[in-house]
């Protein structure tokens, strides 16, 4: 009798996170984000191994910033790789601007070249090779900012937007889980420089802060911390539906803007009052407010003692008789 070698644990954890969300999307073609590092080449190589079962075409495409010399040697290995498991493969060049500093400038030109080519090739669904450590990191990070719930929720598994469909089959896999599975599977990532240079803010949290966290505080923190993601995540859902019950009640447009019954947000709990607020901005002016800029505008409804407008980025707010006005910058009731 033959027996047939068993699977690497490894790489049966990454062909099984991926066949999941596969499964879950269905689409018809899937384009992988593949850089050539150990998380995206072990979610090509599962892709590659799982896609075709499913009935669905792949198709991995890199992205070359050109922000570095040899990027384009690289680029052209990763693309390499693709094929010899099997997969279509596309290299893209972009112009990297200098718009929110050098990697969200770059995060930018690859989404939108990842859409564009996901739309040129017919695919539904892009698939995004973060893991559980990025998720732990984007947490630490938006911990750091201040900036809420929002912010720490980290990575959403899935999400749409105007350019396409995201997906994340890995965020609940460890990345020393991808680098034993390319090693099980004979694959040699590349390491991108950047992914080493303490310049760049999240490399500081990789290489010193969770390391310190782990050695301080014990292992698993990692694990927590993408806990926390999630839990957050299902919170903001479950505010999400609460909000739109509640707004369409609420929210009336004026005349250079929109308006807020003041009495009806003071009445509901501060949570939901301030996610009501920074919604009306956002949704209305494209702007977010800061926590401060948060709770003056709160005060407008739950301490009101005749103040004037409050500027906010993009629009003003400011009480007229039982409502709460925000009106674009430079509009009407902004110059009363």
């Amino acid at each position: 009798m033959t027996v047939r070698p068993s699977l690497d644990p490894a790489v049966a954890e990454v062909r099984l996170a991926v066949r999941r969300a596969l499964e879950a999307t269905s689409p018809a073609a899937v384009v992988v984000a593949l850089s050539g590092g150990p998380d995206s080449l072990a979610l090509a190589a599962a892709t590659a191994f799982e896609a075709p079962k499913l009935g669905i075409r792949a198709i991995a495409v890199t992205v070359d910033h050109r922000l570095q010399d040899g990027s384009a040697d690289a680029a052209a290995r990763a693309a390499g790789a693709a094929r010899a498991l099997g997969l279509e493969a596309v290299v893209v060049d972009v112009e990297v601007g200098t718009e929110g500093g050098p990697e969200a400038s770059a995060r930018h030109a690859r989404y939108d070249a990842l859409g564009a080519t996901a739309r040129e090739r017919g695919a539904d669904v892009v698939l995004l090779g973060h893991t559980l450590d990025d998720q732990a990191e984007t947490v630490l990070l938006g911990l750091a900012r201040g900036s809420g719930a929002a912010s720490l929720m980290g990575m959403a598994p899935e999400r749409s937007d105007d350019s396409g469909r995201w997906v994340r089959p890995l965020l609940g896999v460890r990345r020393a889980t991808t680098v034993a599975a390319c090693a099980a599977e004979g694959l040699e990532p590349w390491n991108d420089p950047h992914n080493a240079d303490p310049r760049f803010r999240r490399v500081r949290v990789r290489q010193a802060v969770l390391p310190v966290l782990e050695s301080e505080l014990g292992p698993g923190i990692a694990e927590a911390l993408a806990r926390t993601a999630e839990q957050l995540r299902e919170d903001a859902e479950a505010f999400s539906e609460m909000i739109a019950e509640t707004i369409e009640d609420i929210v009336e447009h004026a005349e250079a803007g929109i308006s807020v019954s003041a009495a009806a947000l003071a009445a509901n709990p501060a949570a939901l009052r301030h996610r009501i607020i920074r919604l009306v901005v956002d949704s209305e002016f494209g702007e977010s407010l800061t926590r401060t800029q948060t709770l003056d505008v709160a005060r407008l409804a739950t301490d009101w003692r005749g103040q004037g407008a409050i500027d906010l980025p993009g629009c003003s707010a400011r009480r007229l008789g039982g409502r709460i006005v925000f009106t674009a910058s430079g509009g009407g009731a902004n110059s009363a």
